[in-house]
């Protein structure tokens, strides 16, 4: 991958930023199956499509019996992908089991059954966007990519452009910057990619910073600029209590506890909200996590 120089470059070279977080990392990094020594390419992209929107607390248990169930993609692939929606438990966002089972399938009959090591080849796959790219082709083949999740745009954004919080969207500008600071050897640019995503998630927190344990501490624009507080839009937090995405869940548990397919009054009787339960049934049907059958029942898709 090219360096590129970013639009405001950091008044600091990339090495006296890059080089105290990989070390703090070596101290701190925690010890997660998908970065063990022995994990598979197939494992650290099943974490990665977990870890969307997901703590890693909340994933791990659901990871451990995936890949106990499921060791590689032709695993997955040979069984319905209702079995990957009711093994996705209460991880949330189901549609991304069933972007697994996608991806499980074509890299059986794209790739004979191997999660593919060239970059394009992963973007290619369903359900795999341009994070989930990056973040395969570094972990699991110590790739040079730049990988910006939310972790790591927020880390940039302190650190870098003296802000807060990055903008909503991701931006060139971000992905300039982040290209910038990649170290030119390949493993050791996919571990600051790790590096980096650790302190955001452990250090740099959105709510919450540990300032005082952050190695780069006396490098950080927005510290040195006494933290001004962020000046943006408004920052809506997500909301779950009485919302279509908790109807959607309380709707698919029972499908998930059930074997086999469940009358409609099973449904009916987890949400007494009738038209936002329609709604949302509706929905679970449009985004292919349930199949209404002839007969009036519903199961999970065969």
């Amino acid at each position: 991958m090219k360096t590129s120089t970013p639009a405001a470059p950091p008044r600091h070279t990339p090495a006296s930023i890059t080089g105290p977080i990989l070390a703090w990392y070596d101290r701190h990094a925690r010890d997660l199956p998908w970065r063990a020594p022995d994990a598979t390419p197939w494992g650290v992209l099943v974490s990665e499509i977990m870890l969307q929107q997901t703590p890693v607390v909340r994933v791990l248990p659901i990871w451990d019996v995936w890949m106990a169930r499921w060791p590689t993609p032709a695993a997955l692939a040979a069984e319905p992908s209702g079995e990957a929606v009711r093994a996705w438990g209460r991880l949330g966002y189901p549609r991304r089991a069933l972007r697994l089972h996608a991806a499980a399938q074509a890299i059986v009959e794209r790739h004979n059954g191997k999660v593919p090591d060239d970059h394009a080849a992963l973007l290619d796959l369903p359900g795999i966007g341009a994070y989930t790219a990056a973040a395969v082709a570094s972990f699991a083949y110590q790739q040079r990519h730049a990988v910006l999740d939310t972790n790591v745009r927020r880390v940039l954004a302190r650190l870098i452009n003296g802000v807060e919080y990055p903008p909503k969207t991701q931006t060139r500008a971000e992905t300039t910057t982040a290209e910038f600071l990649l170290p030119s050897d390949p493993p050791t640019a996919a571990r600051w990619s790790v590096a980096v995503m650790e302190l955001g998630a452990l250090v740099c927190t959105a709510r919450s910073p540990r300032c005082v344990d952050c190695p780069v501490l006396d490098k950080c624009e927005w510290q040195l600029a006494g933290r001004p507080p962020y000046d943006g839009p408004p920052r809506k937090g997500q909301t779950y209590t009485g919302t279509d995405r908790q109807c959607r869940g309380r709707l698919l548990a029972v499908l998930r506890n059930t074997e086999g397919p469940v009358e409609k009054p099973a449904l009916d009787i987890v949400w007494s909200d009738a038209p936002q339960r329609e709604r949302a049934l509706d929905g679970l049907i449009a985004d292919g996590l349930v199949d209404p059958l002839d007969d009036g029942r519903y199961a999970l898709p065969t």
